[in-house]
């Protein structure tokens, strides 16, 4: 694949960079937003990973031209805060995916994997699994037509697992992407809203899509792993 990094720190851009090639990916970098604009709106990447803070205009603002091009390069946003506010904005602006610093070279790659898959379809907002889809900006979702009514964090939930189908998260990964928990509180609460979610999206429907693989942790995919 073709990537292009943009990150004006030079250590996180270089380490990012070595990782991307590792995978054998092609990988360009620049460090100023409006470069980026500039560079992703004449050559075809398929997919941006950008920074929000950056010189020249920031990632947001960056997202925002490219979409309103009607361009549809799937993005990646990095950030080094985690908070829900910022993660929707960068959302709403057009991104398909946030991962909060610091992050690991692995779940870089698997994220970009994830918005690559969705083929930039407008705007690589709309995820799908069999006949269960999400639409990240209006934050719905459908099964088999019929809308499941979500609470933010089971939205949020729902979406970090679509964002990975067929890969198993852990519960440590669910509880740093949508808990924003950097540590393992000692509660059940992922299985808890696990349960809640599972109930929502695959009650009174012949195939279950929401595993869960003993010791591990929780996958969605058309197949029982």
């Amino acid at each position: 694949m073709n990537i292009l990094v943009v990150e004006d720190d030079v250590r996180t851009a270089e380490a990012i960079r070595k990782g991307l090639e590792e995978l054998t990916w092609r990988t360009d970098l620049l460090t100023r937003g409006d470069q980026a604009v500039q560079q992703i709106s004449t050559n075809a990447y398929d997919a941006v990973v950008m920074d929000i803070m950056l010189p020249g205009c920031d990632g947001l603002t960056a997202v925002r031209q490219l979409r309103s091009m009607s361009n549809s390069t799937p993005i990646l946003l990095l950030s080094a805060r985690g908070d829900v506010d910022q993660r929707i904005s960068g959302l709403d602006a057009g991104a398909d995916d946030y991962l909060p610093k610091p992050f690991s070279m692995a779940e870089v790659a698997a994220r970009v994997r994830a918005i690559t898959r969705r083929g930039g379809e407008a705007g690589a907002i709309l995820l799908r699994l069999a006949d269960l889809s999400v639409n990240v900006p209006q934050r719905s979702a459908l099964r088999a037509g019929r809308v499941i009514e979500l609470s933010p964090r089971e939205f949020r939930l729902l979406e970090v697992l679509m964002q990975n189908v067929d890969n198993v998260c852990t519960r440590a990964d669910l509880l740093r992407q949508v808990w924003d928990y950097n540590f393992d509180p000692g509660t059940n609460l992922v299985d808890v809203y696990i349960r809640k979610l599972r109930e929502k999206i695959d009650y009174g429907h012949a195939v279950a899509l929401l595993h869960t693989v003993r010791g591990m942790g929780y996958v969605l995919s058309e197949k029982a792993p």
